[in-house]
């Protein structure tokens, strides 16, 4: 690290994650040095203009810090790929985005010296410069070695997030909470808008959204007994 904290970034995955995370970091005044090519490398260019594009290893052997924002079966041969090609560094930020894997995946880079983070900005990411407002108002799943917690911390609040630890062994249940989440919310509205749309309803989208909110924020309050107003109970819902 340099002597004012600032990094030079270097970004493997070009896909909706990365470059985002690379924008939010370079936002807060690090240098990013490289990022790798994708299937969409005119929506990347926009996104970090004028960062060259470099295979993996080099953008490895480049960076101070290294996100890695792959996708999840891809990970892990990554890791050990650029292991046994030299790419890993003593000393060196080696930090990934899965919200499923801890610090055992990056055992590889660690053996030669590297820092494992693992930091999951809990958004769903489009890849586009929106997500940079999104992340002003989440959290992310924070893990990291005792001595370097803080390190993993800063760069959650330099991204935007407000950094929240996960165990390393509790990783699991972390991704199976926010999997759920996700794909059983975005399932049941898909299948919902299309039971409307046989019903004749031209924008089910539009038809539901005040109610899906509703009925989404009211559940979130229900899960957080804090968030309940004037002692009624927040998941009540008169029909």
């Amino acid at each position: 690290m340099s002597r004012d904290g600032r990094l030079g970034v270097g970004i493997i995955g070009a896909g909706r994650v990365g470059p985002v995370f690379g924008a939010a970091l370079g936002g807060a005044g690090h240098a990013i040095v490289g990022v790798t090519s994708g299937s969409d490398d005119e929506r990347v260019g926009a996104i970090l203009p004028g960062v060259p594009v470099l295979d993996a290893l080099e953008v490895a052997r480049r960076s101070e810090l290294v996100v890695i924002a792959v996708p999840h079966d891809e990970l892990a041969g990554l890791v050990a790929g650029l292991a046994d090609l030299g790419g890993w560094q003593p000393g060196q930020l080696v930090l990934h985005t899965d919200p499923a894997f801890g610090l055992d995946v990056l055992a590889p880079a660690v053996a030669r010296g590297a820092i494992p983070l693992a930091v999951h900005p809990a958004i769903t990411f489009t890849g586009t410069s929106m997500d940079l407002r999104l992340l002003r108002d989440a959290y992310a799943g924070v893990t990291a070695p005792g001595p370097v917690l803080p390190i993993a911390q800063a760069l959650a609040v330099e991204i935007g997030c407000e950094p929240v630890v996960i165990a390393d062994a509790d990783r699991a249940s972390y991704a199976e909470g926010i999997a759920t989440a996700t794909t059983f919310s975005r399932e049941i509205v898909r299948q919902a808008t299309a039971l409307l749309r046989q019903a004749g309803i031209e924008s089910p989208g539009i038809y539901l959204a005040p109610l899906v909110h509703t009925a989404v924020d009211l559940a979130l309050a229900g899960a957080d007994p804090a968030a309940d107003v004037d002692g009624a109970p927040a998941t009540t819902i008169d029909e």
